[in-house]
């Protein structure tokens, strides 16, 4: 904060900027360690700009002095339960990640049988129908596989 309280500095701007950025590219890797670091650096920028939404001053304890010398204390109060639910979640992530390293040997998070069967179509240029007509799957002659993905994938027939 500058030191008239009025504004906030555009180094701690740049800095709330730099970590929304960096946590936004962490979430959407494909490793959860990497994404729980991408939640950890996320919540710190939320935590640092409901600060610099604050007013700078003396604390905010009523008879310490004037009070439009004293600092809000509302975005203290949320920058505090800001940090609980940030670490609640942090701890619940870690543990996920544990988890998946434990059972299988790595922490990536793999493909949906969904994901694939769209990867599939997408490679092949197909476009899945939508039902305009509201008949349902069984007579709906627009509906390119009716067939579930799972029973499909399972028999090992290529979608």
């Amino acid at each position: 904060m500058t030191t008239s309280g009025a504004r906030p500095t555009l180094v701690l701007v740049l800095a709330v900027a730099v970590l929304f950025g960096c946590g936004v590219i962490l979430l959407l890797e494909r490793s959860l360690t990497r994404i729980l670091l991408g939640v950890v650096l996320l919540g710190n920028g939320v935590n640092l700009l409901i600060l610099l939404g604050g007013r700078s001053g003396g604390a905010p304890i009523v008879g310490t002095g004037a009070v439009g010398q004293m600092s809000d204390p509302l975005p203290q109060a949320m920058v505090l339960t800001a940090i609980v639910i940030t670490f609640g979640f942090t701890a619940f992530l870690l543990a996920v990640a544990y988890r998946s390293w434990y059972l299988t040997g790595d922490d990536e998070v793999p493909d949906d049988l969904e994901d694939r069967q769209i990867i599939r179509r997408a490679e092949r240029n197909e476009v899945g129908a939508v039902d305009h007509g509201g008949e349902g799957p069984d007579g709906d002659p627009e509906q390119v596989d009716p067939e579930p993905a799972r029973r499909r994938l399972r028999r090992g027939e290529e979608a």
